[in-house]
């Protein structure tokens, strides 16, 4: 194994961690559950969770990988050597990045295919009452979205063999600043909308009496999951910070920068929607279905308006889909003998047999169920209820109650050259606050699957 290389300077590493927390979650999962729970309330109540409990599981990530140096399995031991168990947690979370990214590469496949159906002129021609089945048609194709879902993993696999710094922190750097001005340009020409205001109200002015204690239980989800936190992911990250970087006000900047992005996708989205005379509730199927639809009726300019989108989608996906191959990629160089390329090589290869298995769950493979779901919806609710909760309630028990405390003070303070007053607060939530949180998620999404 080469020498460990980490990111060469402040802003690639929050680039980098930007790209890895922003993905479909922020521009198609986000929006949809917005309108399903009633836009603005939902938004205070996220912004709410998404600092007080996101950003303290992000900031315990970094410290043990700042600390440790390792990928998770090595770093569970490295703090804690005369318990050595909590390995099997650091296992579970590469596990995790790799059920998460084999599903991730499908749905990143089906927005780089809906890029070029758009670029082609394809999308246009199909009517408002077509888009349903022509997603359906895709989605069941035997070879399709196998292919679009290979092209995006070997655009994937190519980055990471470029390294930490010449591969993920240059694409980062450039990226990131690309993702953002898309949305910006979205927005703009959103608003800019007949009746538009109609979907910034419904964005921006809480309505309470629509928030139910499941939409809250869904910020909470949302919020704990967006930032890429609860499988490992940043600890890896967090071993390339720089030793000088403050982790409070990178995972301050990091979670801002997410949200922001999260809030400008639905600056872009729901006035479209409403002045199109869509439904904000759209589901899983605003993106791939109704969005669509709007484009369409924009006419020639709504060509131009879904390339740039599912161009965003698919940026997004990519930025996200790199740091959960590199988690899997580093720990495995860590763990074996193996070197960076013979690593991608082999992640990779195995990403696309599981994916391909869960692309084909709703064509050739649609009869084949385990636990009564076909393949994708199994591996989706794994991704969704119970691994990340499980690797998260465990990642701050072991902070919170296993590492030494003045180590964790040690890293936080860059060994005392900077104050952390906020320290006491922070213990305090990733000790009580975020795993009685994280419970309640767990616990209500096995109620709720189980139904």
């Amino acid at each position: 194994m080469s020498e460990k290389q980490g990111f060469s300077s402040s802003f690639g590493a929050i680039m980098a961690a930007v790209g890895s927390a922003v993905g479909l979650g922020n521009i198609w999962r986000f929006p949809y559950i917005m309108g399903q729970y009633g836009g603005g309330a939902f938004l205070l109540v996220y912004l709410a969770f998404v600092f007080l409990i996101g950003m303290v599981l992000m900031m315990t990530e970094f410290v043990m990988g700042r600390r440790s140096q390792h990928t998770p399995p090595q770093a569970f031991v490295s703090l804690r050597p005369d318990r050595k168990g909590w390995r099997f947690l650091g296992y579970l979370c590469v596990f995790t990045c790799l059920m998460i990214i084999s599903q991730y590469v499908v749905i990143s496949g089906w927005t780089v295919n809906y890029m070029s159906d758009s670029a082609s002129g394809v999308m246009a021609t199909i009517s408002a009452t077509g888009m349903a089945e022509h997603f359906q048609s895709f989605v069941s194709h035997p070879w399709h979205p196998v292919l679009f879902l290979y092209i995006f993993t070997l655009i994937t696999a190519v980055i990471i063999l470029g390294g930490v710094q010449k591969g993920i922190e240059a694409v980062s750097k450039v990226l990131m600043p690309i993702l953002l001005l898309l949305v910006i340009i979205l927005c703009v020409r959103s608003v800019t909308l007949p009746n538009s205001s109609i979907g910034l109200a419904y964005l921006f002015s809480p309505d309470f009496s629509h928030l139910s204690a499941e939409g809250v239980l869904a910020a909470l989800g949302q919020a704990l999951f967006s930032l890429s936190v609860g499988m490992g992911t940043m600890i890896v990250y967090g071993s390339y910070i720089p030793e000088n970087d403050n982790i409070f006000k990178t995972s301050l900047m990091i979670t801002a920068s997410d949200t922001l992005i999260a809030v400008l996708a639905g600056v872009a989205i729901f006035p479209a929607v409403f002045s199109f005379g869509q439904k904000p509730a759209g589901g899983p199927g605003l993106v791939f279905q109704v969005l669509p639809t709007v484009f369409n009726s924009m006419g020639t300019v709504g060509t131009i308006f879904a390339v740039l989108f599912f161009l965003l989608l698919a940026l997004a996906a990519l930025t996200s889909a790199i740091s959960l191959l590199e988690t899997i990629v580093a720990w495995l160089c860590e763990s074996s003998s193996c070197g960076r390329k013979a690593a991608t090589l082999i992640v990779s290869s195995v990403v696309l047999i599981i994916g391909a298995l869960c692309a084909l769950a709703y064509g050739p493979l649609d009869s084949f169920h385990v636990l009564g779901d076909n393949l994708f919806d199994f591996v989706d609710k794994l991704n969704s209820i119970y691994l990340p909760p499980i690797c998260a309630i465990g990642t701050v028990i072991f902070l919170g109650w296993q590492m030494k405390k003045e180590d964790v003070i040690d890293e936080l303070s860059n060994h005392g050259s900077i104050t952390t007053g906020y320290f006491p607060f922070y213990y305090f939530l990733v000790r009580f606050v975020a795993p009685i949180a994280l419970l309640v998620v767990l616990f209500t999404g096995i109620y709720n699957s189980l139904q």
